[in-house]
């Protein structure tokens, strides 16, 4: 069934440049997965690696949830959906958004096909805000304050950039309450049968 979505994807009209271009779609959705990590979308340099998180914002996504480079790559217990799966471009001040019904389409198909998720790792504004059906207005920094509420399934993070030290530097609460948090998190989804 995996194949047959990742044949979907590619071949649907929506994604005919990205295609055409040889690229194909980047998501790793290991039925065995514990975790869900679902962000933005890929990189150019993870579009061009096939390597998600292979840069300063996964080493610090990997050292918030406490796992090492070797546990989360060469491990089925992570899965990565970002919300659109193809380098969407560059705009002025980084990246371009994903597309818009991209998720909405293609998650819940991977979704079914993942029945061990424990946790959903939301990480940024485009994720936070489609998975926790909040409003548009809604500011990322309040949410992840009160991350507790959306446990135990989801648990809403700011990007793990490292241009978000002045953010973590504003919000010292975040290294001391919500980092320890995510970290013990983690690890009672990865050691449950």
């Amino acid at each position: 069934m995996q194949d047959k979505i990742f044949e979907a994807i590619k071949n649907d009209p929506a994604n005919k440049k990205y295609t055409q271009a040889g690229i194909d779609p980047l998501y790793v959705a290991p039925k065995e997965a514990k975790i869900l990590i679902v962000g933005q979308a890929p990189g150019k340099r993870a579009q061009d690696t096939r390597l998600f998180w292979n840069d300063p914002s996964g080493d610090n996504l990997r050292a918030w949830m406490g796992v090492s480079r070797e546990e989360f790559y060469q491990s089925k217990d992570f899965a990565i959906l970002p919300m659109d799966f193809y380098f969407p471009g560059k705009g002025k001040s980084g990246d371009l958004p994903p597309r818009k019904d991209f998720a909405k389409k293609w998650h819940p198909l991977l979704l079914e096909q993942m029945p061990n998720i424990e946790l959903t790792l939301l990480v940024g504004s485009y994720a936070t805000k489609h998975y926790l059906h909040l409003k548009s207005t809604a500011k990322l920094t309040d949410v992840v304050r009160n991350y507790r509420a959306y446990l135990p399934e989801y648990f809403p993070l700011v990007h793990p950039s490292p241009r978000n030290k002045l953010w973590q530097s504003k919000n010292p609460w975040f290294v001391k309450e919500v980092l320890p948090e995510l970290k013990r998190q983690v690890r009672i989804s990865l050691e449950e049968n």
